[in-house]
């Protein structure tokens, strides 16, 4: 049979109170703590932390909403928000949305029946209605009408920089191809800084945007590639989109990176000792976690935090560019 409080109290020869306060971090005599400490080890006593929860309010466990676990970027993000909570001695629910406004308010509710403590989410559904500014929420690129806590990297400078990249190897006539959500979020400025850069250095580009979910990446880029031959420099929305981009110039018989440069967005791998998979802007995305957890966990301790953080993005170079 498990353990319990009473069973610990009564080896330690201390009150039930004692052993509770030892369990909630609340200060006891030295004494004390030595005769707690040794009872829990003999008698491998482990707290149960939901009821635990219950009378402090806190149960030690942060909800993670992605709209999927199949997509790279959301299954490394994923990775190191777990890392940096275990640091914490927090524990992790993990919401694999698909894209279900429903599905996501059911860990919003969670916070309030106080089952987690807080949320970060990767979010595009229509959540507006469930998300106010006194929840304890960090969110990831998106924001809301409510006064969110969100963290993003530089989506606008990375639009900058693919430009910068792709000219300085030489590229001439530039193209965005991407795709995009009808909720406000930052990765739209990837496409608009990129259009704006371009504009400032009066090098001609086109652009296919196509409203998500997409159908026939593929074809559609390949039809859109078809009629613009003199396109030698892409920047795409994500390292995935480059691919499907990768693979269609190949079918019309132009050469990556001799005939035609890619650079994606997000800095995937397939292991951490691989090279990227495309040229691409690099998400810092462990620092995305670690902020992100530093965040929520602050808001749940009552403090004050910044609502927009920013983080740097970086060109990786992969065998989609030329080499300088």
């Amino acid at each position: 049979m498990k353990a319990t409080m009473k069973d610990v109290a009564k080896l330690a020869k201390v009150g039930v109170g004692s052993v509770s306060r030892y369990i909630n971090d609340i200060p006891v005599k030295e004494t004390t703590r030595k005769k707690i400490e040794e009872a829990i080890k003999e008698l491998d006593y482990t707290p149960d932390i939901y009821a635990r929860g219950l009378k402090t309010n806190k149960t030690n466990t942060i909800a993670l909403i992605l709209p999927t676990i199949w997509h790279p970027f959301f299954s490394e993000f994923a990775y190191h928000v777990e890392a940096e909570l275990e640091k914490r001695n927090y524990k992790l629910y993990l919401c694999n949305s698909d894209g279900k406004p429903e599905k996501e308010n059911e860990y919003i509710q969670m916070v309030k029946q106080n089952k987690v403590d807080g949320i970060i989410g990767i979010t595009y559904s229509d959540i507006e209605q469930y998300i106010f500014s006194s929840l304890p929420f960090v969110s990831i690129d998106r924001y809301f009408v409510e006064d969110v806590i969100y963290v993003t990297s530089d989506n606008a400078e990375g639009g900058r920089m693919a430009v910068r990249e792709l000219e300085k190897r030489g590229a001439k006539h530039l193209a965005y191809i991407g795709g995009y959500q009808e909720i406000p979020n930052e990765t739209k400025n990837r496409r608009k800084y990129f259009e704006i850069e371009a504009n400032s250095r009066e090098i001609p580009y086109k652009v296919l945007d196509l409203l998500e979910p997409i159908t026939d990446m593929q074809g559609q880029v390949e039809r859109f590639l078809e009629n613009e031959p003199t396109i030698d420099g892409i920047f795409t929305i994500t390292d995935m989109a480059a691919l499907d981009i990768v693979h269609a110039l190949e079918k019309l018989g132009r050469k990556v990176p001799e005939d035609v440069q890619v650079i994606g967005f997000d800095g995937l791998k397939m292991t951490r000792e691989t090279n990227f998979i495309v040229s691409t802007i690099a998400q810092p995305v462990a620092d995305m976690a670690t902020t992100a957890v530093n965040l929520i966990l602050q808001v749940i301790d009552g403090k004050e935090v910044q609502r927009r953080t920013v983080l740097p993005v970086s060109f990786q170079e992969g065998h989609t560019t030329k080499k300088l």
